[in-house]
């Protein structure tokens, strides 16, 4: 099929080379022999006037103008999926859609394993493929490689909707025996103590709480950083070291571990957990009712 001189397949072959960088690679992807593949980036280039992919050292890199145009062809392609996908009524009783949502650990204690229990029995063929936040959550959701993105207002993407999921207080934990508590947590005590933070991806970025932490004018003193939340206890046990985390998760933490928690000895802001979705599926009647049904489990809880 052709839009205006152009074959429409070539728009999913451009999104493949993109991806891949690789020509091979792209027609691997799509069922194509190289040659094939190869003559499709030959047509892209005819077609735009543009190399779109250049080879530089053993590598190719796309050129500024196919950066330029990928977003707009990813969305492209989005819609029409959507349209031909995507059932105008969506039966959860009924529907064996898997969900991908990029959520903490924290988000999976304390929302979706309740929300799973149920699911099992009012949804019970849905499925749920939950992936830790990193520096790609955002182009995950841009590229519809996920459908929602959990995760504190300030990393959020502002030009996509996103709603509240609840508010959350951070407390600080530790080990159930360690004298700070007793002799009552102070701003200076606090401070004086080892921490341990938590820090998501490759790039490192830091948890809600410990990115409030980094600004102000006060340094802590940390000695572990972990990746996950679930990491955070066995660093506290036994020893002085504090960790500030939410409260709900504190408290899911004590049955589990011999810890105990405090509120933060000095002002500290609430965390509003969101939840993002691509603006080009708004109104996805299956996305709808799962920010619905997330949005319930957190109340709940």
């Amino acid at each position: 099929m052709r839009f205006r001189g152009l074959d429409l397949n070539l728009l999913v072959i451009f999104e493949a080379l993109m991806d891949t960088r690789s020509v091979t690679r792209a027609g691997e992807r799509l069922g194509m022999t190289q040659p094939a593949a190869s003559a499709a980036l030959r047509r892209l280039r005819e077609y735009f006037g543009d190399d779109i992919l250049v080879v530089v050292g053993k590598r190719m890199h796309p050129t500024p103008f196919a950066e330029m145009l990928l977003p707009e062809i990813q969305l492209s392609l989005q819609g029409v999926e959507r349209a031909i996908g995507t059932p105008a009524i969506f039966d959860p009783a009924r529907s064996t859609r898997r969900f991908k949502i990029v959520a903490s650990d924290y988000i999976m204690v304390a929302v979706l394993v309740p929300l799973a229990e149920k699911l099992a029995k009012i949804a019970p063929n849905i499925q749920f493929e939950v992936l830790q936040p990193n520096e790609d959550s955002v182009p995950a959701l841009e590229s519809g490689k996920i459908d929602l993105l959990i995760t504190p207002g300030p990393y959020t993407a502002a030009w996509h909707p996103s709603e509240l999921l609840f508010e959350e207080r951070q407390v600080v934990v530790g080990w159930k025996h360690n004298p700070i508590f007793e002799q009552g947590l102070t701003e200076d005590a606090f401070f004086a103590a080892g921490h341990v933070t938590v820090a998501f991806g490759t790039s490192r970025t830091p948890a809600f709480a410990d990115s409030q932490l980094q600004r102000s004018a006060r340094h802590r003193k940390v000695e572990i950083v972990v990746a996950s939340f679930a990491s955070a206890p066995w660093f506290l046990l036994g020893t002085p070291r504090l960790a500030v985390l939410h409260e709900r998760l504190a408290r899911a933490m004590i049955p589990m571990f011999d810890l105990t928690y405090a509120p933060v000895p000095f002002e500290f802001p609430a965390m509003r957990e969101m939840i993002q979705f691509h603006e080009a599926r708004a109104s996805d009647q299956g996305l709808l009712w799962l920010r619905e049904q997330l949005i319930e489990a957190a109340h709940a809880s």
